[in-house]
């Protein structure tokens, strides 16, 4: 697992689990605030347009939500980031100019 080093993250009761898993445990650097950029867009996104503007009945309800939302931005949402193609346009075709971080 790679995580920030958060207090969420390097509580004795996360560690303990990853570890009582075999789960190998990666830190990044602190203040490495751009390894968490995209994933921090990608989350604000989210939350504005699908988890603060809806109240969802259960959990069910809202996981199809978050499944939903996250497969209209990668299939069919263009980034301006991408060359106007979507997430798997860039990712799935090797001829694109964008290039994948590995």
């Amino acid at each position: 697992m790679n995580a920030d080093q958060g207090s969420q993250f390097t509580s004795t009761d996360v560690i303990r689990t990853l570890k009582d898993t075999d789960i190998q445990i990666s830190m990044d650097g602190k203040s490495a605030w751009q390894d968490d950029v995209f994933v921090e867009r990608l989350w604000r996104a989210i939350n504005d347009e699908k988890v603060y503007l809806r109240a969802h009945d259960n959990v069910s309800a809202a996981r199809e939500s978050l499944r939903r939302c996250l497969t209209f931005c990668n299939t069919r949402k263009p980034h301006s980031s991408q060359d106007r193609q979507t997430p798997d346009q860039a990712y799935l075709n090797p001829s694109s100019p964008i290039q994948v971080a590995a």
